[in-house]
């Protein structure tokens, strides 16, 4: 009976070190699509931060861009203003020149 005793021990010895195994190796798969899972997440997140960093510098140099069209419509206003100073001051003198070359008074 102890050589029977020992052969059913040994049998569940075998099945259970087989289930352990078994289990081994699904927590293994288990963990390798966890680890898969994350990095699959991890890229997702770069891939979303670069794109978010795109469209920050694009949005950027769009207001740098619009600050450049004003500064330059400004300075464009400035430059028609002084010219248009220039010509009203011409056509003052101009116009006091005729009146002194006739001996009228200004």
């Amino acid at each position: 009976m102890n050589e029977l005793t020992t052969s059913v021990d040994f049998e569940d010895e075998e099945e259970e070190e087989e289930e352990d195994k078994e289990e081994e190796e699904e927590d293994e798969e288990d963990e390798e699509e966890e680890d898969e899972e994350e990095e699959d997440e991890a890229e997702e997140e770069e891939e979303e931060e670069a794109e978010e960093e795109e469209e920050e510098e694009e949005e950027e140099e769009e207001e740098v861009k619009e600050e450049e069209e004003e500064e330059e419509e400004e300075v464009e206003d400035e430059e028609e203003e002084e010219d248009e100073v220039k010509d009203e001051d011409e056509e003052e003198e101009e116009g006091t020149r005729r009146k002194s070359r006739r001996g009228d008074s200004p």
